[in-house]
Protein backbone atom coordinates (compact mmCIF):
# COMPACT_ATOMS: atom_id res chain seq x y z
CA UNK A 1 0.00 0.00 0.00
CA UNK A 2 1.46 3.46 -1.08
CA UNK A 3 1.52 6.56 1.32
CA UNK A 4 0.59 9.64 -0.67
CA UNK A 5 1.53 12.99 1.94
CA UNK A 6 0.03 16.51 1.66
CA UNK A 7 3.69 17.52 -0.13
CA UNK A 8 2.89 14.81 -2.96
CA UNK A 9 -0.59 16.23 -3.02
CA UNK A 10 0.84 19.69 -3.95
CA UNK A 11 3.25 18.29 -6.17
CA UNK A 12 0.72 16.66 -8.42
CA UNK A 13 -0.32 18.45 -11.96
CA UNK A 14 -3.35 20.86 -11.39
CA UNK A 15 -5.40 18.67 -13.33
CA UNK A 16 -4.20 15.40 -11.55
CA UNK A 17 -4.48 16.84 -7.93
CA UNK A 18 -8.09 17.99 -8.78
CA UNK A 19 -9.07 14.78 -10.03
CA UNK A 20 -7.37 12.50 -7.74
CA UNK A 21 -8.97 14.67 -4.33
CA UNK A 22 -12.75 14.77 -6.28
CA UNK A 23 -12.36 11.15 -6.34
CA UNK A 24 -11.48 10.72 -2.41
CA UNK A 25 -14.20 11.50 -1.12
CA UNK A 26 -16.24 8.35 -2.75
CA UNK A 27 -19.50 8.25 -5.37
CA UNK A 28 -21.82 11.20 -4.98
CA UNK A 29 -24.75 12.28 -6.09
CA UNK A 30 -24.77 13.65 -9.90
CA UNK A 31 -27.16 16.71 -10.00
CA UNK A 32 -27.97 19.23 -12.80
CA UNK A 33 -28.60 22.67 -11.27
CA UNK A 34 -30.74 24.94 -12.64
CA UNK A 35 -30.84 28.57 -12.65
CA UNK A 36 -32.29 32.06 -14.49
CA UNK A 37 -30.95 35.65 -14.13
CA UNK A 38 -33.30 38.32 -14.18
CA UNK A 39 -32.68 38.77 -18.02
CA UNK A 40 -34.86 35.55 -18.45
CA UNK A 41 -31.43 33.28 -19.39
CA UNK A 42 -31.40 30.01 -18.58
CA UNK A 43 -27.96 28.23 -17.13
CA UNK A 44 -27.55 24.13 -16.48
CA UNK A 45 -24.73 22.86 -14.64
CA UNK A 46 -23.63 19.50 -13.83
CA UNK A 47 -21.80 19.62 -9.77
CA UNK A 48 -21.75 16.49 -7.49
CA UNK A 49 -21.43 18.90 -4.13
CA UNK A 50 -25.13 19.00 -3.06
CA UNK A 51 -25.44 17.67 0.29
CA UNK A 52 -28.10 17.41 3.05
CA UNK A 53 -28.19 20.39 5.93
CA UNK A 54 -31.26 19.91 7.87
CA UNK A 55 -34.97 18.47 7.54
CA UNK A 56 -36.67 20.59 9.68
CA UNK A 57 -36.47 23.35 7.73
CA UNK A 58 -35.88 21.16 4.94
CA UNK A 59 -32.52 22.21 3.93
CA UNK A 60 -29.72 21.03 1.16
CA UNK A 61 -26.33 22.63 0.72
CA UNK A 62 -23.55 23.49 -2.46
CA UNK A 63 -20.70 23.58 -2.63
CA UNK A 64 -19.68 26.18 -5.41
CA UNK A 65 -16.12 26.74 -6.21
CA UNK A 66 -13.65 29.76 -6.02
CA UNK A 67 -15.06 32.51 -9.38
CA UNK A 68 -12.47 34.13 -10.50
CA UNK A 69 -13.70 33.65 -13.74
CA UNK A 70 -17.59 33.46 -14.73
CA UNK A 71 -19.60 31.41 -12.58
CA UNK A 72 -22.99 31.92 -13.68
CA UNK A 73 -25.05 29.58 -11.59
CA UNK A 74 -23.63 30.84 -8.39
CA UNK A 75 -24.15 34.55 -9.94
CA UNK A 76 -27.81 33.53 -11.07
CA UNK A 77 -28.81 32.34 -7.48
CA UNK A 78 -27.38 35.46 -6.15
CA UNK A 79 -29.37 37.80 -8.43
CA UNK A 80 -32.47 36.28 -8.11
CA UNK A 81 -32.58 33.93 -5.62
CA UNK A 82 -33.66 30.82 -6.60
CA UNK A 83 -32.51 27.28 -8.17
CA UNK A 84 -33.39 23.86 -9.37
CA UNK A 85 -31.47 20.84 -8.08
CA UNK A 86 -32.35 17.78 -10.92
CA UNK A 87 -31.10 14.43 -10.01
CA UNK A 88 -29.25 12.96 -13.42
CA UNK A 89 -30.23 9.90 -15.02
CA UNK A 90 -29.20 7.07 -17.25
CA UNK A 91 -31.36 8.57 -20.32
CA UNK A 92 -29.76 11.92 -20.26
CA UNK A 93 -26.12 11.15 -18.82
CA UNK A 94 -24.27 13.05 -21.98
CA UNK A 95 -26.16 15.90 -22.30
CA UNK A 96 -25.96 15.89 -18.40
CA UNK A 97 -21.74 16.02 -19.05
CA UNK A 98 -21.69 18.40 -21.18
CA UNK A 99 -23.21 21.13 -19.33
CA UNK A 100 -19.79 20.71 -18.01
CA UNK A 101 -18.29 22.75 -21.02
CA UNK A 102 -17.37 26.56 -20.50
CA UNK A 103 -20.25 28.37 -22.59
CA UNK A 104 -20.94 31.84 -22.73
CA UNK A 105 -23.28 33.40 -20.66
CA UNK A 106 -25.78 34.26 -23.57
CA UNK A 107 -25.87 30.55 -24.64
CA UNK A 108 -28.32 28.53 -22.52
CA UNK A 109 -26.75 24.79 -22.02
CA UNK A 110 -30.51 23.69 -22.57
CA UNK A 111 -30.44 24.96 -25.87
CA UNK A 112 -26.54 23.81 -26.38
CA UNK A 113 -27.23 20.00 -24.88
CA UNK A 114 -31.12 19.27 -26.05
CA UNK A 115 -32.60 19.12 -22.39
CA UNK A 116 -35.69 20.46 -21.90
CA UNK A 117 -36.43 23.73 -19.37
CA UNK A 118 -39.72 23.14 -17.09
CA UNK A 119 -41.23 26.01 -14.59
CA UNK A 120 -43.59 25.73 -12.22
CA UNK A 121 -45.44 28.87 -10.34
CA UNK A 122 -43.80 29.53 -7.40
CA UNK A 123 -39.73 28.45 -8.49
CA UNK A 124 -38.09 31.12 -10.96
CA UNK A 125 -35.56 29.00 -12.02
CA UNK A 126 -36.03 26.01 -14.68
CA UNK A 127 -36.29 22.28 -13.82
CA UNK A 128 -34.93 19.68 -16.21
CA UNK A 129 -37.80 17.87 -17.66
CA UNK A 130 -36.32 14.63 -18.45
CA UNK A 131 -35.10 14.65 -14.83
CA UNK A 132 -37.23 11.97 -12.86
CA UNK A 133 -36.70 13.63 -9.42
CA UNK A 134 -36.13 17.54 -8.78
CA UNK A 135 -36.06 20.35 -6.30
CA UNK A 136 -37.00 23.53 -6.53
CA UNK A 137 -34.66 25.92 -3.82
CA UNK A 138 -34.93 29.20 -2.33
CA UNK A 139 -32.03 30.77 -1.34
CA UNK A 140 -31.38 31.23 2.42
CA UNK A 141 -27.55 31.29 2.93
CA UNK A 142 -24.75 32.26 1.24
CA UNK A 143 -21.21 32.33 2.56
CA UNK A 144 -17.70 32.59 0.76
CA UNK A 145 -15.48 30.31 2.99
CA UNK A 146 -11.84 31.63 4.05
CA UNK A 147 -10.40 28.53 4.07
CA UNK A 148 -10.39 28.27 0.20
CA UNK A 149 -12.63 30.95 -1.74
CA UNK A 150 -15.24 28.09 -2.45
CA UNK A 151 -18.77 29.44 -2.09
CA UNK A 152 -21.54 27.57 0.57
CA UNK A 153 -24.98 27.83 -0.89
CA UNK A 154 -27.67 26.58 1.67
CA UNK A 155 -30.94 26.40 0.06
CA UNK A 156 -34.63 25.86 1.68
CA UNK A 157 -36.50 23.14 -0.42
CA UNK A 158 -40.20 24.62 -1.63
CA UNK A 159 -40.72 22.32 -3.81
CA UNK A 160 -40.41 18.40 -4.92
CA UNK A 161 -41.27 17.05 -8.07
CA UNK A 162 -40.99 12.98 -8.54
CA UNK A 163 -42.90 9.89 -9.77
CA UNK A 164 -46.06 8.72 -7.88
CA UNK A 165 -44.50 5.82 -6.68
CA UNK A 166 -41.00 7.68 -5.54
CA UNK A 167 -41.58 7.82 -2.19
CA UNK A 168 -42.56 5.25 0.11
CA UNK A 169 -45.00 5.23 3.05
CA UNK A 170 -41.80 6.04 5.84
CA UNK A 171 -39.99 8.36 3.07
CA UNK A 172 -37.76 6.23 1.34
CA UNK A 173 -36.82 7.76 -1.75
CA UNK A 174 -36.59 4.99 -4.99
CA UNK A 175 -33.39 6.77 -6.74
CA UNK A 176 -32.56 3.85 -8.14
CA UNK A 177 -35.83 2.51 -9.79
CA UNK A 178 -35.90 5.76 -11.03
CA UNK A 179 -32.53 5.49 -12.54
CA UNK A 180 -30.69 8.07 -10.57
CA UNK A 181 -26.47 8.05 -11.35
CA UNK A 182 -23.51 9.15 -8.58
CA UNK A 183 -20.01 10.00 -10.12
CA UNK A 184 -16.68 10.01 -8.58
CA UNK A 185 -13.82 12.36 -9.94
CA UNK A 186 -14.61 14.93 -12.44
CA UNK A 187 -16.17 12.53 -15.29
CA UNK A 188 -16.49 9.22 -14.01
CA UNK A 189 -20.79 7.91 -14.05
CA UNK A 190 -21.75 4.62 -11.65
CA UNK A 191 -25.63 2.82 -11.57
CA UNK A 192 -26.83 2.95 -8.24
CA UNK A 193 -27.96 -0.41 -6.97
CA UNK A 194 -28.94 -0.95 -3.12
CA UNK A 195 -27.16 -3.84 -1.32
CA UNK A 196 -28.88 -3.53 2.14
CA UNK A 197 -31.37 -1.50 4.04
CA UNK A 198 -31.51 -1.71 7.64
CA UNK A 199 -33.68 -0.88 10.78
CA UNK A 200 -32.98 1.91 13.00
CA UNK A 201 -29.91 1.10 14.63
CA UNK A 202 -30.74 0.42 18.81
CA UNK A 203 -27.56 -0.16 21.31
CA UNK A 204 -27.75 -3.32 22.49
CA UNK A 205 -29.57 -4.96 19.87
CA UNK A 206 -29.00 -6.97 16.54
CA UNK A 207 -28.79 -5.25 13.60
CA UNK A 208 -32.03 -5.92 11.45
CA UNK A 209 -32.60 -5.63 7.75
CA UNK A 210 -36.00 -3.54 6.85
CA UNK A 211 -38.44 -6.46 5.60
CA UNK A 212 -37.42 -8.71 8.52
Amino acid sequence: MQSIGIDDILDMESRKRAAFINCLSGAKAANLIGTQDKQGRTNLSIMSSAFHVGATPPLMGLIIRPDPVPRHTLHNILETGYYTLNHVNQDILSAAHQTSARYDKGESEFSATGLTSQFVANIPAPFVAESAIKLGLKLVHHQELAVNKTHLVIGEIQTVLLPEDAVADDGHLAITEHGSVAVTGLDTYHELQPIARFKYAKVGQPVELVGE
